[in-house]
């Protein structure tokens, strides 16, 4: 249990924190962005998820530079981000920041990567996340950040930026799944 691995497990300990700061009714009020109203709690709940998502370049920087890449890492690692991240989808579409459909193939794709991943642990191997999926997952983080922050700083002007990035975020979150799979297919091919 290096210190990379302890600053994943310490993002996938703030999920339950950001699911009550979103999804609990607490009265601190709301900002006002143009046409939009901010709650409080969103903001917190944003700037937790942001936190949260920013651990992630540090877990991965501090593992890669003091050579503590271990197995166990390449598991939590892409676990931890697939937890964060469908919990912030699920969230958006319970408070109508996004559509359901969407989110459903979004975490469809999640559920399909970490069972070929799966199959590949049970064959012995534990398959890394590739440099396309690092890039779906900083775009979906950026999506739902501008969306847990009810479209700021872009609603002052009106222009629609976090729902144009979820859009983007879905592209991408499905082309990485064709990708990862048509490199690993070997795994599910050759599996016992």
């Amino acid at each position: 249990m290096n210190l990379p691995n302890k600053i994943t497990l310490s993002r996938i300990a703030l999920i339950p924190v950001f699911i009550i700061l979103m999804s609990v009714p607490f009265e601190w009020g709301t900002l006002r962005m143009g046409e939009e109203e901010l709650p409080v709690s969103h903001l917190a709940g944003a700037v937790l998820f942001i936190l949260a998502s920013t651990t992630d370049w540090i877990d991965g920087y501090i593992a890669r530079k003091y050579n503590l890449v271990t197995n166990l890492g390449k598991f939590l690692d892409p676990l931890a981000d697939k937890l964060l991240v469908s919990a912030a989808l699920i969230l958006l579409v319970e408070i109508g920041l996004a559509p359901a459909w969407i989110v459903i193939a979004i975490i469809s794709r999640e559920f399909a990567v970490t069972g070929l991943r799966l199959v590949a642990a049970g064959e012995g191997s534990v398959l890394a996340a590739s440099q396309m999926g690092k890039l779906k997952t900083w775009i979906q983080i950026v999506s739902i950040s501008l969306l847990l922050l009810h479209n700021w700083p872009f609603a002052y002007i009106g222009f629609p930026m976090g729902t144009i990035s979820l859009y983007a975020a879905l592209i991408i979150t499905v082309y990485s799944g064709y990708d990862y799979f048509a490199k690993n297919w070997h795994v599910m091919r050759d599996s016992k």
